[in-house]
């Protein structure tokens, strides 16, 4: 996927889970974390950074596109679980809901990325 095409449904896509998160936290207000708009924000500037890196990455040598991709999933995977490492130890008791609104935005914007990125390489296999 093109980055003219990505940028927006990104945005679209970032939109609609801001909204499904405001409609849970309005009908279950345990389900949604103090902290869940900075782990929002966090996760989707990481995802953007880590989709760029692996987009321009394939864009200058579609041979490595695979390390490209594979490289950008580890290293937002490294900052996603430093942000974790800290939070837990300036915390001091346990936050289930933290956990559950961090691991699902994750795996929600990993995915995607992922898809986007999928897209890119279908292309060029034609």
């Amino acid at each position: 996927m093109v980055l003219r095409k990505f940028i927006p449904a990104y945005l679209l896509y970032s939109v609609l889970l801001a909204g499904l998160a405001m409609l849970l936290r309005y009908f279950f207000p345990q389900a949604i974390a103090a902290q869940f708009w900075l782990i929002f924000g966090f996760l989707c500037g990481l995802t953007l950074i880590a989709y760029l890196l692996a987009y321009f990455g394939i864009q200058k040598k579609p041979e490595i596109g695979v390390f490209a991709i594979l490289g950008a999933i580890i290293i937002k995977m490294l900052f996603a679980m430093s942000f974790v490492l800290i939070y837990s130890l300036k915390q001091t008791k346990g936050d289930m809901a933290f956990a559950l609104n961090f691991f699902s935005l994750y795996l929600l914007f990993t995915l995607f990325e992922i898809l986007g990125l999928l897209r890119n390489l279908r292309h060029q296999n034609k």
